[in-house]
């Protein structure tokens, strides 16, 4: 199936320095702009790999109907890929997503089915396959599918070796895993020495089901020993740094992009010089009607009972 001339947009983002924010002499941060996808995240290359992997497989043909697992953007690349594929979609929400995604979702006409946030991300899935086996819809399976990892191999991680051959340290969120575990194996075979860090949001009591990789839900295509460090940040650390980068840089960006931006800063503390690589995931505007930049001087434990990335 030949592909849109909008699908033909997803990825090929830029890297950019972040010259404003270096944090010492020696040290160089570069922010990898995945807002810049049509759909304004890097999960449009997610969805659009995992589309034409069930297409190949001969999983999906046209007017079915997909069926996801998500907490925000992964949903709503799956509706930008599956109207330019002649596909419905039906996303399985947890309780607690940030409050504008259920207005994008609902703008590209996508049905819902929602999940009580205690469940986390696992209930979601659960229900996902339960309404793959009884409605025949298709799941696609971003927590499993290895075309996840895949197109970030081919893709994200070859993108940033072509503009910056000398990565020292790459940053992102794990979520699924598929970026980090993606990007660090092909950045791994050009730079033996390369750090991966992996980040993970600070969730709230009520989001039990995500409090962490051990408490929680452990995605399938992790592999613990391909990391060099995790950290955990705080919503308001994330935000913080988010709304830093955008008064320093005039990039808006959203809050994974800001966590791993905070964590940047604290591994530059511990080397005298290289080059770190961060990945900013989405842009920020989709999180600008629950103004979450407001709060982030009062440390609201609040903001960690939302699922922003």
């Amino acid at each position: 199936m030949n592909r849109s001339p909008l699908l033909k947009l997803v990825g090929n983002t830029p890297l950019v320095e972040l010259r404003a924010l270096s944090p010492k002499p020696g040290v160089r941060i570069y922010a990898k702009l995945e807002g810049q996808n049509p759909t304004g995240s890097i999960k449009d290359r997610v969805a659009l790999a995992l589309v034409e992997a069930a297409e190949r497989r001969g999983d999906l043909k046209p007017g079915d109907t997909i069926v996801e697992a998500s907490s925000g953007n992964t949903g709503i690349a799956l509706a930008f890929v599956a109207k330019q594929r002649g596909y419905k979609a039906h996303i399985v929400l947890p309780r607690g997503v940030a409050p504008s995604i259920y207005d994008l979702l609902r703008m590209y006409d996508v049905e819902m089915t929602w999940c009580e946030a205690d469940g986390g991300m696992r209930r979601a899935i659960d229900t996902a396959q339960e309404m793959a086996a009884a409605r025949g819809f298709t799941p696609l399976g971003q927590f499993t599918e290895r075309a996840n990892t895949d197109v970030h191999y081919k893709t994200t991680g070859a993108e940033i070796l072509a503009d910056l051959p000398e990565v020292d340290v790459f940053i992102a969120g794990i979520g699924t895993s598929g970026t980090i575990m993606g990007v660090g194996k092909r950045l791994r075979e050009a730079r033996p020495n390369v750090r991966i860090i992996g980040i993970e949001p600070k969730l709230g009591e009520r989001l039990q089901g995500l409090r962490s990789l051990e408490e929680g839900f452990l995605p399938p295509l992790l592999d613990l020993k391909a990391l060099d460090g995790r950290f955990i940040v705080d919503s308001a650390s994330a935000f913080d740094c988010a709304k830093r980068v955008a008064r320093a840089e005039g990039i808006l960006a959203g809050a994974s992009a800001g966590a791993t931006l905070h964590v940047a800063f604290k591994v530059a503390e511990r080397i005298e010089k290289g080059n770190i690589v961060v990945m900013f995931a989405d842009g920020g505007w989709k999180y600008l009607p629950s103004r979450p930049w407001d709060v982030t001087e009062k440390r609201d434990d609040h903001l960690d009972e939302i699922h922003w990335w």
